[in-house]
């Protein structure tokens, strides 16, 4: 019995990847929708999140006493990757909620309404992602082979984010409070993350369990690391992979017991 509700959410999730047409189409129409008839679309958030990079980067710049030309690139790619990141949780909680009428009349497999979430904000990010190259350019900063591993640090941080929005997804559906406790602890994790202070501020007794420990920490430095010209640690890659297996684990599990309920939640 077991098996076979693996099977089934299994075969769910295979069918959602095929989907990717439907999947693109849904995702556009998202993005196009939130900013319809806007002179500059989804570039609003790229115009508002380089405002509020530079602001930051110059006042913390000279409270942490750090040359620009290494903080601005640091602070713009966490910023930017934070956006995509924090987004997806928050709106993957909503995932099945937002799409009750969808659910309830069309036969699709329900894995697509993640994947769904997951593809607008990567376009999302898309837009996003050109303030980086601006401020390399500023700063003048140069290009290294070991930014070639932020392709496998990206896919690392997709696969982990997309087992988050599905296990939230599920949850959030049955018990709609966990969406304002995930959006409290966003808010939270983002000051206990090194996004706007670099990890080499800690002391060293802290650095242990602020880092070693934060999850959030070691997806962002398999893809902050490559673009900054770092090579991340041994130890970020795999936690990271770690994470994604006890995690797609778990999601599996989880979809597997309710996925034939959330129709009835909802």
């Amino acid at each position: 019995m077991t098996n076979s509700l693996i099977s089934n959410a299994l075969i769910d999730i295979a069918s959602a990847t095929k989907r990717f047409q439907l999947v693109g189409m849904l995702g556009w129409q998202d993005v196009r929708q939130r900013y319809r008839r806007s002179s500059l679309g989804a570039f609003w958030l790229t115009v508002s999140m380089g405002v509020m990079i530079a602001s930051i980067g110059l006042v913390f710049g000279q409270i942490f006493n750090t040359p620009m030309q290494e903080y601005l690139p640091f602070l713009a790619i966490g910023i930017v990757l934070w956006g995509f990141m924090s987004s997806i949780v928050s709106e993957g909680c909503v995932a099945f909620t937002s799409a009750e009428a969808i659910i309830k009349q069309l036969n699709i497999p329900l894995f697509v309404h993640v994947l769904r979430c997951f593809w607008r904000n990567t376009i999302v990010l898309a837009h996003n992602i050109v303030i980086v190259p601006i401020v390399f350019l500023i700063v003048g900063k140069s290009l290294t082979l070991s930014m070639l591993l932020v392709v496998p640090g990206f896919l690392l941080l997709a696969i982990n984010m997309l087992w988050i929005s599905l296990v939230l997804g599920v949850l959030s559906t049955r018990f709609r409070d966990i969406t304002q406790i995930i959006v409290n602890a966003t808010q939270v994790i983002f000051y206990l993350t090194p996004i706007m202070w670099a990890p080499s501020l800690l002391p060293a007794r802290h650095a242990a369990y602020l880092l070693s420990f934060n999850p959030v920490y070691h997806l962002l430095e398999i893809t902050r690391g490559p673009l900054l010209g770092n090579v991340p640690s041994s130890q970020s890659w795999i936690f990271a992979a770690v994470m994604a297996v006890i995690g797609w684990a778990v999601a599996v599990m989880v979809f597997n017991r309710y996925m034939r309920r959330i129709p009835y939640w909802l």
